[in-house]
């Protein structure tokens, strides 16, 4: 089965910098889908890969303190600030094919069916969907949908 090139674009002159663009773009491996929240972003590779960046500390206006966010990146404990997607190192080997992100907390369904949440658990019981109030400062695979047929 041979590799079918996408048409040249009409505009582009030249046979050879489109089939380089268009190899960058494709070792590139652009998002695919995207969530964005108030502060954070979380993204799908084409290949079911997330990665975020953004921010889980608001400034406040009138005092020098920050509110923070636990959990809201994925990365763990400590990580407040990515100023560049980062893939989340704990989903590595799931295929996640929907994703979304609130002010909050973020959500990802993988292929399999399973529904993962991360962030701030104290926004109401169980925000998370796990039960408790406990922030999860990496993605944590929703259980009491375990065997559910979930869609995005």
């Amino acid at each position: 089965r041979g590799f079918e090139l996408p048409a040249q674009p009409e505009d582009e002159s030249c046979a050879v910098r489109w089939l380089c663009s268009y190899a960058l773009l494709r070792e590139y491996n652009p998002p695919v889908r995207l969530a964005a929240g108030d502060m954070h972003s979380v993204f799908i590779d084409n290949e079911g890969r997330l990665s975020s960046c953004g921010t889980a500390a608001e400034e406040e206006d009138q005092e020098e303190d920050e509110e923070q966010f636990p959990g809201l990146l994925g990365h763990g404990e400590g990580v407040l600030q990515l100023k560049t997607p980062t893939r989340l190192p704990s989903l590595r080997g799931e295929h996640a094919i929907g994703v979304a992100a609130s002010r909050y907390f973020s959500l990802a369904l993988t292929a399999d069916g399973a529904v993962w949440s991360w962030g701030c658990g104290w926004q109401g019981s169980g925000a998370l969907g796990h039960g408790d109030q406990q922030h999860q400062r990496q993605p944590k695979k929703i259980e009491a949908l375990a065997g559910q047929r979930v869609i995005a």
